[in-house]
Parts: C-alpha cells; sequence; structure tokens
C-alpha cells in the first residue's frame, strides 16, 4: 500500500497512535514516521511487538520510541504522557486507536470502560501536550457509528454501544478543542479484514465477516484502512468532523 502522507510533510511533528504494536495502530504510525514524524508506538502488553516495530522504523531512517499504558488505568495514562512530554517535548498528533471489548474473561462492563470513559480520559489526560494547530483522529467503525439507526452483528452489539458512547463523549469535547486551536476528527470504517475484532467475530458468529463482505461489496484490509486514517491526521478535516471509508450506504447515509 503507497503511503497516502508524502515524505517530510510530517518532518518535526510528534505522533502518538495508542494501540500501535500491531494492526491498523501499527500501519497508521508506520506511514506517519515514514512522512517524517517521531512517533510513539503505544502498546498495552505486547512489548516485544512494539520494540520490533520501532527497530523497523528506524532501519528506515525514521524516529521511533516505544511505551506501553493500560488505557483503562489513569496511572498508567499519567505514565504515559510524562514520558511522551519528556522524550517528545509535546504532541501534534494523537491518533486514538486502541479498542477492544470482546475480550474473554473482562468485567461485564469493560467494553464501556476501555471505548468510552478510557478515551475521554486519555484525551483530558493529553491536553497539556497538544497545542494550537494539533489534531485528534479517533478511529471508530460505521457499525458502531451507526448503532442508533443500523442493526449490527448481535456478538458486535455491545462494542458498538460502548464505541459510540465513546465517540459521543469525545464530539462533546470539541469546543473546548477548538478554543485551544486543536483540531478533532472521526474515522468510520466497515469491519477491517484481518483485524482482531474480525478473528473474534467471526470466531463468534462463523460465516459472519464473509456475509458482511457480500454484502459490502469489499472490504477494506488493515494497511488500507491504516493509510486512510493516516491521511485523516493530515488532511483538512471534514465536514461533521468525520471521514467515512468506504460505501455507507447500508447504514442509511
Amino acid at each position: 500500500m503507497t503511503n497516502p502522507v508524502k515524505p517530510g510533510t510530517l518532518a518535526g511533528k510528534r505522533v502518538l497512535v495508542t494501540g500501535s504494536s500491531r494492526g491498523i495502530g501499527a500501519d497508521t504510525v508506520s506511514y506517519l514516521a515514514e512522512a517524517g514524524a517521531r512517533v510513539v508506538v503505544n502498546y498495552r502488553n505486547k512489548e516485544a511487538r512494539a520494540l520490533k516495530l520501532v527497530a523497523a522504523i528506524e532501519s528506515k531512517g525514521g524516529s521511533a520510541i516505544a511505551i506501553g499504558a493500560d488505557l483503562t488505568d489513569a496511572a498508567s495514562v499519567a505514565a504515559l504522557f510524562d514520558t511522551v512530554g519528556a522524550e517528545l517535548g509535546g504532541l501534534d498528533i494523537l491518533v486514538m486507536n486502541a479498542s477492544g471489548g470482546m475480550e474473554t474473561g473482562m468485567a461485564e462492563d469493560y467494553a464501556m470502560k476501555l471505548n468510552r470513559d478510557a478515551q475521554v480520559d486519555l484525551l483530558t489526560a493529553a491536553l497539556p501536550l497538544l497545542g494550537p494547530g494539533s489534531r485528534v483522529v479517533f478511529v471508530t467503525s460505521h457499525q458502531a457509528h451507526f448503532i442508533r439507526t443500523t442493526e449490527t452483528m448481535p456478538e458486535y452489539i455491545p462494542v458498538a454501544l460502548s464505541k459510540r458512547a465513546g465517540e459521543d463523549a469525545l464530539r462533546e469535547m470539541i469546543p473546548a478543542l477548538a478554543e485551544k486551536g486543536i483540531e478533532f476528527v472521526v474515522v468510520s470504517g466497515d469491519m477491517i479484514e484481518g483485524t482482531i475484532t474480525a478473528t473474534l467475530l467471526e470466531r463468534a458468529n462463523p460465516g459472519a465477516i464473509g456475509l458482511r463482505k457480500e454484502a459490502a461489496g469489499r472490504l477494506y484490509n488493515v494497511s488500507e484502512f491504516a493509510a486512510e486514517v493516516a491521511a485523516a491526521a493530515v488532511e483538512p478535516v471534514p465536514e461533521n468532523n468525520t471521514r467515512y471509508v468506504g460505501d455507507v450506504s447500508d447504514f442509511g447515509a
């Protein structure tokens, strides 16, 4: 996949992508590093993967560091931004990619805690490091963005509801962000082939992703969707602060 952000575009810029040791986050942070940004690879418990990605970025002449954090733990998030501040001095782009809720063995309220509460807390904690002209990107799915008007797979409903609640809570912060000169954009896409979420959905409901692909015509893969997220970090903020990836006609839009 061709990097949508031209080389040198982000020279001198400082970027944090949450949940970026693998999947969409890893490809997103790689695209932004290739464009010249100094990037933070964030992980929860995949340190080895994060360090491998840092090494790969550095081998191509990029600048990257890995910082672990549990986004549902306030002390861990505070430590994350303390390190970002010490190492980079601030942030120009924050990509809020980390999410979940389909993992086994988690508390009943885990999806809401991670996808809503932790996202608000994360952005609030990041504000001292974000200055005028900076950009916040929140990554979601069509299934979550349109959950109030379009039904989704039963297995995904708790995640969809919590992701939409998180998006709504973050949108309520837009006026305060605007006062500080901080831009905000939501990137919404269909189910993405090759992600953990797609794998878990397929495991819970065999054939579900195939049916969704048939209905949609095509599904983006990880690198394709990550390219859209990377582009959203630099291109003009669209109407209603929302960048739709792919066709949304199935969702009544």
